[in-house]
């Protein structure tokens, strides 16, 4: 097919114009057949794109989200714990983080060939994504590990010391994240070996991994003082709707940006992530109205999030009906944890991290073998429900045990040495002036 910019116009202008643009395309083909670079401009500028709306999904998203659901007192401590994970993180995926998951090494996990970018140039590509820069997976990637530890920290909000804080995310990053990425992303089949499981952006690296992690750390350091008879209210719930919004946006980047190209499959994938929040909010909002008889911005706000959450598994493989069905579901049963689970079981899960990432990773994990396959309307993926299911389900359950047992395990060994919780007079004083010696508000 002629390109249009090269169609005879009959006018001097036009095929002066079009000189350009064949010269692109003549040597754009030119280095497509002979092998020379298959880097995509539009590919790495979609990426580029992305890396920055994953980013923006931290710092500022889910810092402002998690700062205005605690006390005035640790809204600092809050805002601080994102800040530094994200720079902190950052140069430990530099170190060895990115090595250990995307590299080729054992059964479990990556090896140490790519330390410090040891071997990686600018021209440089990747097997699985040959179109973009292997520098710039390397920093798209860094984005997920960096929010990952950052989930969890809404769990135990307003009580656990900052160092321990640090120390625990840098150990469960390298322990738990990256050999999960490494199993499911890097080399299929090194997930215990498990083969086929899909998870596009991240329910089980992610989601679950840090759901679970949550849930772990919030009952080991323990309830904050008044937990569950005291009102422990958001102080600043217009700062939690306009995080959510940012997440909602950055959302985009983290799912149709792990498509790792600008096509049709992109296309969609953000498509289907936008339904699954917009249906999710609108169940959780449906939720409140009929039983509390006012729906509220916090529940329509949360509810988006776990629409978000359970979709991000899925998003690769179902079509806008499967996400509207995962959006509602995952709005429902994320309602169910954070609104009587949590109360049934007395864990004070600051701000419903297991409920809604760990609950709704989950959730979109397994229907993606439902929804995702062709046997459902819209579904893109060539697999039978009932044997996708299974390996879903295992896959769950060897995350959910893998980040369960490690991060026990490490909290202890820091409660032991460091000790996990700040004092009961620092707690009643606030995070923000005994851990930071700053105050948000002044009178």
């Amino acid at each position: 097919m002629t390109h249009p910019l090269l169609k005879s116009t009959g006018s001097g202008a036009a095929r002066i114009l079009s000189a350009p643009a064949a010269l692109v395309l003549a040597t754009t083909s030119a280095s497509a057949a002979d092998g020379s670079t298959t880097i995509s401009s539009g590919d790495t500028a979609w990426l580029l794109v992305s890396t920055a709306l994953v980013l923006f999904m931290m710092i500022p998203g889910l810092a402002l989200f998690y700062a205005g659901l605690v006390r005035a007192k640790n809204i600092l401590s809050i805002l601080m714990q994102c800040f530094a994970l994200t720079a902190v993180l950052s140069l430990v995926w530099l170190v060895c983080g990115y090595s250990l998951s995307f590299s080729d090494g054992g059964s479990f996990i990556g090896g140490l060939s790519k330390t410090f970018l040891s071997g990686v140039t600018p021209a440089s590509v990747r097997a699985d994504c040959p179109t973009i820069p292997e520098l710039l997976h390397f920093a798209y990637q860094m984005m997920f590990f960096l929010i990952t530890p950052g989930l969890f920290i809404g769990a135990f909000a307003e009580r656990m010391k900052f160092k321990a804080i640090l120390i625990f995310s840098i150990v469960w990053s390298l322990v738990v994240y990256a050999p999960c990425c490494y199993g499911v992303w890097h080399k299929a089949g090194a997930f215990f070996g498990l083969t086929g499981v899909i998870d596009l952006a991240g329910g089980i690296v992610v989601h679950i991994t840090a759901g679970v992690a949550a849930l772990v750390a919030c009952i080991m350091v323990g309830p904050r003082k008044g937990f569950p008879s005291a009102q422990l209210m958001p102080h600043n719930l217009p700062l939690t709707i306009v995080g959510a919004g940012m997440l909602w946006v950055g959302w985009f980047g983290f799912n149709a940006g792990s498509q790792l190209a600008a096509n049709g499959a992109a296309a969609m994938t953000l498509i289907v992530t936008h339904l699954s929040a917009c249906s999710a909010s609108i169940v959780w909002m449906l939720i409140e109205w009929i039983r509390n008889g006012k729906p509220s911005a916090l529940g329509i706000a949360t509810g988006s999030i776990a629409g978000l959450a359970a979709i991000t598994p899925a998003s690769g493989k179902v079509g806008p009906i499967g996400a509207l069905c995962i959006g509602a579901v995952s709005a429902w049963v994320c309602w169910l944890a954070c609104s009587k689970l949590k109360h049934k079981f007395r864990y004070d899960d600051s701000l419903d991290v297991f409920g809604v990432h760990g609950v709704g990773g989950f959730i979109g994990t397994l229907l993606v073998a439902v929804f995702g396959s062709t046997s459902f309307a819209g579904g893109l993926g060539d697999f039978k429900i009932g044997s996708q299911l299974a390996t879903q389900a295992l896959a769950s359950l060897y995350t959910i045990l893998l980040s369960g047992i490690l991060s026990f395990v490490i909290l202890k060994i820091l409660d032991l040495t460091i000790g996990l919780r700040v004092t009961p007079e620092d707690e009643n004083q606030g995070l923000d002036l005994a851990e930071h010696g700053e105050a948000a508000y002044n009178d």
